[in-house]
């Protein structure tokens, strides 16, 4: 599968953005098994997991720090995963990435970036305060 990640920018604090991972090279039956992610990765720093849904979207993962902010969603016929950012601070500022897992469990959630083979080309977030 390929995950490719759009919808980045620059934004002032308090502003939204709405970010996009479609994936190619799957049906949609075999994307909907797949446990989803958005890791983002600021200069210094490592990967960190912002959110996650499991392949029944039953089951979601926030980081503290985007929790009320961020909401994760699943199009499963579109073969996308979406971020949608609220509120956004000057330290959400990072590149952000998609990742997609095939799963057994449906309602297992996977927040490390080790759970995961398959990842998107990254797309540049960044606030201004």
């Amino acid at each position: 599968v390929q995950l490719q990640a759009s919808g980045g920018g620059s934004v002032q604090a308090g502003g939204s953005l709405r970010l996009s991972c479609a994936a190619s090279g799957t049906s949609a039956g075999t994307f909907s098994r797949y446990g989803l992610a958005w890791f983002r990765q600021a200069p210094g720093k490592e990967r960190e997991c912002v959110a996650a849904t499991s392949r029944s979207g039953s089951t979601l993962y926030y980081a503290d720090s985007v929790k009320n902010r961020f909401t994760i969603s699943r199009d499963n016929a579109k073969k996308t995963v979406y971020l949608q950012m609220n509120s956004l601070k000057s330290e959400d500022t990072a590149v952000y990435f998609c990742a997609a897992k095939d799963q057994i469990l449906s309602a297992t959630v996977l927040s490390l970036a080790s759970d995961y083979y398959n990842w998107g080309q990254g797309t540049q977030v960044t606030v201004s305060s």
